[in-house]
């Protein structure tokens, strides 16, 4: 049986990789991510991934409390060069080859993002770790997945979610929640769902890109989706 896609962007929450900690990064998920990963690129299928900083530093939070939000975005930004270096780690001590390639330079540690650049590794089977964001403020890392699953031609954009998909109210306060199997891009904008920022959503409707939010606590979920198991929740136009 053929993957159903073949170049994807995963998202990956910076808070996936606290585990049962409070904070910060538990080296037994980064394993079991990379165990998966590695399994999906033998596959022949090419991934993009993108790792929030929300484990490590949240500038909406910081903002919030009286920090500058330029700044405090700044160091989530950062935040996230941390998470990409631990998973790019993992990855290789498992011999899948990997490229981080950072929206904010700093070449000691990480390529610049140039688009072709990381397509190119990307069609040599490298697994690419997009780093920094967008390299701008204001933006989160949900923005920034869609605008790399634009730029590099992704067929589907994976997020990976602690839940196992959309729901039509909060499931942690609403034991009656009901799952969504599928849902349009414009029906999570307008009932405000809040699995993905609007501007994220926005770009990816407009470059008609699916969305397959799934949950990562799952083992071999990221294999189910790209298989095209019906897993999670579908969101498209």
């Amino acid at each position: 049986m053929r993957p159903r896609y073949r170049r994807v962007l995963l998202k990956i929450s910076g808070e996936a990789l606290m585990g049962d900690q409070g904070f910060g990064i538990e080296p037994r998920v980064l394993e079991e991510i990379g165990d998966e990963i590695k399994e999906v690129t033998e596959l022949g299928v090419q991934i993009g991934l993108v790792i929030g900083g929300g484990n490590i530093f949240r500038g909406l939070t910081a903002s919030s409390q009286g920090m500058d939000r330029a700044t405090a975005d700044y160091m989530g930004m950062l935040a996230t060069v941390i998470n990409s270096l631990a998973m790019q780690d993992a990855l290789e001590k498992r011999g899948v080859e990997t490229r981080v390639l950072s929206a904010i330079e700093m070449r000691e540690i990480a390529e610049p993002y140039i688009r072709r650049r990381a397509t190119r590794h990307l069609e040599k089977g490298r697994v690419v770790i997009f780093a920094a964001g967008t390299g701008n403020p204001y933006f989160t890392t949900d923005t920034a997945a869609s605008l790399r699953a634009m730029e590099i031609g992704a067929e589907a954009i994976l997020k990976a979610t602690k839940v196992d998909g959309v729901f039509d109210k909060d499931p942690a306060r609403h034991p009656d929640a009901h799952k969504l199997d599928e849902v349009e891009y414009m029906e999570v904008l307008r009932r405000d769902l809040r699995v993905l920022d609007a501007t994220a959503v926005s770009l990816t409707r407009d470059a008609r890109i699916p969305i397959i939010i799934f949950n990562l606590k799952v083992r071999g979920n990221i294999k189910r989706v790209i298989m095209g198991e019906r897993v999670g929740t579908l969101i498209r136009g």
